[in-house]
């Protein structure tokens, strides 16, 4: 795992997450994580392929998932994960990917991602297809968002 796979998603959430309204983010630390993922309650993962390869899944707990997604829904309340809540958080985290993969550009490193795919619920974990994993911690408006990076360069 290359640690150059951290700045483009946190410029890329640095960048995008105000755009969407989002008032406060902060970096919360790096760490490190084995081969599977526990669930925090709501997972999106995005599989990347190109220059490098593998999955990117972005993490965090069910009321941060629904105020996540109320404010991506011009504050429209949100009790529970409908398909509308359900469709902004896949759409914020295509956002995230696309955008990292614009900074990923930048650097002479040309990826694809896949379209999101969402998991939720509680007692469930991910697999990853490395060895470790590089978890990147956010909290935006006081929401904390981890972003799982499981990439290698091939």
């Amino acid at each position: 795992m290359d640690v150059k796979f951290i700045n483009p998603f946190i410029d890329s959430i640095l960048s995008v997450m105000p755009e969407l309204g989002f008032k406060e983010i902060k970096k919360q630390g790096i760490s490190i994580k084995e081969k599977s993922i526990k669930s925090l309650g709501v997972m999106l993962t995005l599989g990347v392929v190109g220059d490098i390869k593998g999955n990117v899944v972005y993490c965090l707990d069910m009321e941060g998932a629904k105020k996540i997604a109320s404010v991506m829904m011009m504050g429209m309340p949100v009790n529970e994960l409908d398909e509308m809540a359900q469709s902004a958080l896949s759409e914020l985290s295509n956002m995230l990917t696309a955008n990292a993969s614009t900074h990923f550009a930048n650097d002479g490193i040309n990826i694809n991602i896949s379209t999101p795919a969402m998991m939720y619920g509680h007692d469930f974990e991910a697999k990853m297809n490395t060895e470790k994993i590089l978890c990147i911690g956010v909290l935006v408006d006081d929401v904390l968002i981890e972003i799982n990076i499981a990439l290698e360069k091939f």
